[in-house]
């Protein structure tokens, strides 16, 4: 045989091993030529047919020995595209094959002179001359990125698993099954670099490419069903809505240990997401702990941020005494570290039913999965020197400089923990905020009366 003609036959197993590749096997292939005519063909199949010996080069020897009635294969040569392993070695020598030419060396099972040489054995009744290396380079490449196009596939779906960490609880997604006024399927992210294998859930409902989308952040102890009386008003405009629950709230995984709340751990968290879904033209609507690390966000990626709608929360930038209701708050959560989340939100919500109240308290099955609700009112910078009291006095500066969107503040009269006092003193911090909108009956959790909020606030951000 010519190199010429090597090659040429050395093309159809190539033929052949990409056949397999499209019917998912390892991509080798092979075939069995005598007197200058291809008397047999064959391909990798031992996962289409449940036999491991269904090598490509046993495969060939087979319909070559049916074609010519013999098992001996005498005169013939088989092209392959990977070195044969010591089976398939072993099986051409039975075969008395005169030749047997592959493409590319295989290191690790290699048995024609990679890991050993099965037909160098002058002792073997039978001697088959091997060539190695013709068309290496194509043969290797269609197996690597076979196997490059599986890793990347096995990644995928193991994300899509979104195993649970040794470090975290997950709720079972039972509990959230009655939820009312919650229909809304989950969306799960767990491949952000600062999540580190952690799943973070969020609501992203509405068309990708609308003219508007409203990124809803809660606060601590709520998860985004705070927004549910919010949402439908938002995609009734046509617009999108994220709406995600931070790390340790809602559907979202939660650490077992305090120490992983961290300020800047959260704030990196909410600015890859906005980065990875790509959110534009953003109103940020936030509350409580969804401002005090949302309303640092804008500054980082201004041209992401339209708007603004502020409810009851502060910009906590540790050069001021925190108000005196929050020193409370924060009192309280030491002495009764398992108060009742539902009981909380029905004191301000005196109209929530009793199953909106066990949609707070679902989350949290027992004392392990509450060490955000522990750690978030610890978190809050009370002094200069304190973690995240920097980067909020940098977004209090944007706010009063830099912002060129519009503003909206709503503020519950109600809240004894960040009521109107606190909201006036974070008003004169943001540039061209009007006077904010009063609601007398409404506490801490104004989203609870948020069908009016969301009409209105459609409404201004709309001119």
């Amino acid at each position: 045989m010519t190199l010429d003609q090597d090659l040429h036959w050395m093309r159809l197993a190539l033929a052949e091993a990409q056949a397999a590749a499209q019917a998912g096997e390892v991509p080798v292939g092979a075939i069995v030529v005598k007197d200058g005519q291809v008397i047999a063909t064959g391909r990798n199949a031992p996962v289409e047919g449940h036999d491991p010996t269904a090598h490509a080069e046993i495969v060939a020897l087979r319909a070559a020995a049916q074609r010519l009635s013999n098992y001996r294969l005498d005169g013939c040569s088989l092209y392959v595209t990977l070195e044969p392993c010591a089976m398939c070695s072993g099986a051409m020598l039975h075969a008395r094959l005169a030749r047997v030419v592959y493409g590319a060396a295989d290191p690790k099972t290699g048995a024609a002179g990679s890991v050993f040489n099965l037909f160098g054995h002058a002792e073997i009744n039978h001697q088959t001359q091997v060539l190695g290396g013709v068309l290496a380079e194509e043969c290797g490449g269609l197996l690597s990125g076979f196997f490059r196009q599986r890793r990347h596939q096995q990644r995928t779906e193991a994300l899509a698993r979104h195993p649970l960490r040794d470090d975290a609880l997950r709720t079972p997604d039972a509990v959230f099954a009655n939820v009312p006024g919650y229909p809304w399927a989950p969306h799960y992210i767990s491949d952000l670099p600062s999540l580190a294998g952690l799943r973070l859930h969020t609501l992203d409902e509405g068309p990708r490419d609308a003219p508007r989308t409203w990124l809803c952040l809660h606060g601590n102890p709520a998860w985004s069903y705070l927004y549910r009386r919010m949402l439908p008003t938002f995609l009734a405009a046509g617009d999108r809505v994220v709406a995600p629950d931070l790390i340790g709230f809602g559907k979202s995984d939660k650490p077992k240990k305090e120490g992983a709340h961290q300020f800047e751990w959260h704030r990196q968290v909410l600015l890859e997401l906005v980065e990875r879904l790509d959110l534009c033209n953003v109103v940020l609507v936030v509350q409580d702990w969804g401002g005090i690390l949302g309303l640092t966000l804008p500054m980082a990626m201004p041209d992401r941020f339209d708007g603004l709608l502020v409810m009851n929360t502060l910009l906590a930038t540790g050069d001021s005494p925190l108000p005196a209701g929050f020193v409370d708050w924060r009192a309280m959560c030491r002495d009764k570290p398992l108060y009742g989340v539902g009981r909380l939100l029905a004191r301000g919500n005196p109209h929530l039913t009793a199953a909106e109240c066990a949609a707070y308290d679902a989350p949290f099955l027992d004392k392990g999965y509450r060490a955000a609700l522990r750690a978030f009112p610890e978190r809050v910078p009370a002094a200069a020197g304190d973690p995240g009291a920097a980067v909020s006095r940098a977004a209090r500066d944007f706010w009063q400089h830099q912002w060129q969107g519009r503003s909206l503040m709503v503020v519950g009269a109600q809240d004894p923990v960040l009521g109107l006092p606190t909201m006036r003193a974070l008003q004169q911090c943001i540039q061209g905020c009007p006077e904010p909108i009063v609601l007398p009956q409404a506490g801490h959790f104004v989203q609870e009366h948020g069908e009016a909020i969301a009409a209105q606030a459609v409404e201004y951000f709309a001119h």
